[in-house]
């Protein structure tokens, strides 16, 4: 069997996601020898690649940036998969949609610094008005979701993914878990 090209994706989130795809352990060695990781957080990559068999996104989309990305990412992989409540749901990213963007912007940037007070024009990603899990943005996949989804269900979806089948999550997580 050939390897799948595999790339996981932070957006807006706390990695806490990546975190528990890294508690898998020894069964990262398996994984490499099933996958090409091709992209990530821990991958000196700095552009996404084309044809990726399977990529696994945490967070939410939240900037002009993560918009730009998640398309990208639509476009040149096979499978999408969003890992975790703030890429299915929009979780704790999206608590700012409560507020108006003026507020956000004015709390962070002005009441909460002691220097510097302006909202940087350079080098921070443009905030969209509302945070949007991935699947409003563009089409996913497979959905794994928990707060961080335990490792066991990240390699289990994963290992479903590359033997073909269609994963079954729900079997090893739950929203919040």
């Amino acid at each position: 069997m050939s390897k799948i090209r595999l790339a996981t994706v932070w957006l807006d989130g706390c990695a806490g996601c990546h975190m528990s795809l890294l508690d898998m352990d020894e069964r990262l060695i398996a994984v490499t020898e099933l996958a090409d990781i091709v992209y990530g957080p821990l991958v000196d990559v700095k552009e996404f690649p084309e044809n990726v068999d399977v990529t696994v996104i945490e967070g939410s989309v939240s900037s002009e940036e993560d918009l730009e990305k998640v398309h990208k990412i639509r476009k040149n992989s096979k499978i999408v998969l969003s890992l975790g409540d703030c890429a299915v749901t929009g979780n704790v990213p999206s608590m700012r949609d409560l507020f108006p963007m003026d507020e956000v912007m004015d709390r962070v940037y002005f009441e909460n610094a002691s220097l510097n007070q302006q909202v940087p024009k350079k080098n921070v990603p443009k905030l969209l008005p509302r945070v949007r899990p991935v699947h409003e943005v563009v089409k996913v996949d497979v959905f794994v979701p928990g707060c961080p989804p335990p490792a066991d269900a990240i390699f289990n979806v994963i290992v479903q993914l590359v033997e073909g089948r269609a994963p079954e999550a729900a079997m090893t997580t739950r929203f919040g878990k």
